[in-house]
């Protein structure tokens, strides 16, 4: 009853009527460190197959790790942002299993003896109608291990070994530093199960960042997310048979494998089923997960410490001058940067949910102000992004440009109609903004004597309009503005433009 043809799923509402679901989520964040956790290979992403690869990483006789000091100092930052205690000393272990992508046949991690250990996380829940609610996430653990290469499976319709022809290994990626964050089992989440599972990740991702030690890129695997759910019968307690979904690489993603394994688990269950601990893989396209393999238990890994590692033995003095350097947590900054701007709940959402948070950042403090900058990243890159199917940091237009448009838009040069075609130029690479204007003809025309001439000829072409605002029907100049301005190609000064029309109907 495990594969998805088999299994009718059940609404959402009615698993919250009959059971109780329990997550647990284990992230894994590769390092952005210079080369590889045991071994001097670089580390670069997109390099050519199997061209970052050495006897070490390899796992060729004879050859012997050294821990990279970087990744450790990575992780205690990762630990004490997690408000997690850090051990005096921790040591590796192997992890026995056999995977193509393995070219050892075990991974170095840690097992009994992490670096990082007993944390947690607050997460901000938004509420319908602005607001949020907070829920505590606790971390069991944080500990260090080494990525696996990649596998292409080619010839299939899926890219699934199932059905493939033939597969190919990469290895460039195997050695590189991982650090794995698991949470406790998450209880008495129910209803809000999914989003928890999704803030928490978009959460932990914005501190990962904060901290400089992973770009945390979903879309390159750089940060991944398995989601283990099993559910219980209501108001029963304990924890059933879990699933695991594995390397979820969204959030969205991650929101819906939560609700999509609650209603599987569903409807095994309520078919007298039983649910097989086993890993699954998560089909953005529809949706649904499907069988992996089935699951081991710890025992079955064969974990033992590794021979020819020294353990890991961070001095407090160490860990102390770390901690002075953390920056500030990105939920805390989030609420004060939210009150210093004057944005609503809902404002504030939509900037994060845009991804344009540090973009409105760095632009207010470049010089524009908050709801200006707001503007056009919500707006105008914003529309942009989406059409060109472009993350919006990687338009080709940085804060420090739109600050000084919005500057040249204060100081009238342009008018927003105006600043959009010199978006169109910065993106074309076509200068700085005021080399743009220049350029293309852009800069608004304030003389009297050319906009005098073009208000006549609209007072003249439109008399009907012209008679209500000398009967005094002020708001009737709208139209006589829009006239000129499309005689003027959007360049009029609109509000000298209003003035003159008043003054000759007055």
């Amino acid at each position: 009853m495990s594969t998805a043809a088999e299994v009718t799923l059940v609404d959402f509402d009615d698993v919250l009527a009959s059971y109780d679901p329990a997550m647990g989520l284990e992230v894994h964040v590769e390092l952005n460190t210079v080369t590889k956790m045991f071994c001097g290979c670089p580390t670069e992403f997109g390099a050519e197959p199997n061209t970052q690869v050495c006897p070490t990483c390899l796992g060729l006789p004879g050859a012997m790790p050294v821990v990279n000091a970087k990744a450790v100092e990575s992780a205690i930052r990762i630990g004490l942002a997690l408000n997690c205690e850090i051990a005096e000393w921790c040591r590796f272990a192997r992890k026995n299993y056999f995977y193509p992508d393995m070219p050892k046949n075990f991974q170095t991690s840690q097992y009994d003896e992490p670096i990082a250990f007993e944390g947690f996380m607050d997460v901000d829940i938004p509420l319908e109608g602005g607001g949020t609610e907070t829920f505590r996430v606790e971390i069991e653990r944080a500990h260090m291990e080494e990525d696996t290469g990649k596998s292409l499976h080619v010839g299939g319709a899926t890219g699934r070994i199932h059905g493939a022809d033939h597969s190919l290994v990469d290895y460039n990626r195997a050695g590189i530093p991982l650090i794995e964050i698991v949470t406790k089992p998450i209880m008495g989440s129910r209803e809000k199960a999914p989003a928890i599972a999704k803030a928490y990740v978009a959460q932990l991702r914005e501190l990962i960042v904060a901290l400089g030690v992973s770009d945390a890129r979903m879309d390159q695997g750089s940060i991944r997310a398995d989601v283990n759910l099993s559910l219980a019968p209501k108001d029963q307690g304990g924890l059933g048979t879990r699933s695991e979904t594995k390397n979820v690489n969204s959030l969205r993603s991650v929101e819906r494998a939560v609700r999509y394994e609650m209603q599987r688990h569903a409807g095994i269950l309520d078919a007298g089923g039983s649910i097989l601990q086993e890993t699954r893989h998560w089909h953005e396209d529809t949706g649904i997960t499907t069988s992996g393999r089935e699951k081991s238990d710890a025992e079955d890994y064969r974990y033992f410490p590794e021979p020819d590692l020294v353990p890991v033995a961070p001095s407090r003095e160490w860990v102390e001058e770390l901690r002075a350097t953390m920056p500030e947590n990105p939920t805390v900054k989030k609420a004060r940067l939210q009150a210093e701007w004057g944005f609503t709940d809902l404002e504030m959402r939509d900037t994060v949910g845009a991804g344009a948070f540090g973009l409105v950042e760095e632009t207010i403090a470049a010089g524009a102000t908050p709801q200006s900058a707001r503007k056009w990243w919500l707006s105008d890159m914003a529309r942009r992004a989406n059409e060109s199917g472009t993350d919006i940091a990687d338009l080709g237009v940085s804060p420090a440009q739109v600050a000084e448009v919005q500057a040249l838009v204060d100081a009238k040069t342009i008018n927003d109609k105006l600043a959009r075609q010199v978006f169109d130029g910065l993106i074309a690479g076509e200068g700085t903004p005021e080399e743009i204007i220049a350029a293309r003809g852009l800069a608004v025309v304030s003389d009297d004597g050319a906009l005098g001439a073009a208000v006549d000829v609209a007072i003249a072409a439109n008399p009907d309009v012209a008679d209500k605002i000398r009967d005094g029907k002020v708001a009737a100049a709208g139209a006589l503005i829009g006239a000129v301005m499309k005689e003027m190609k959007g360049q009029a000064d609109a509000a000298r433009v209003r003035e003159l029309i008043l003054e000759r109907l007055a």
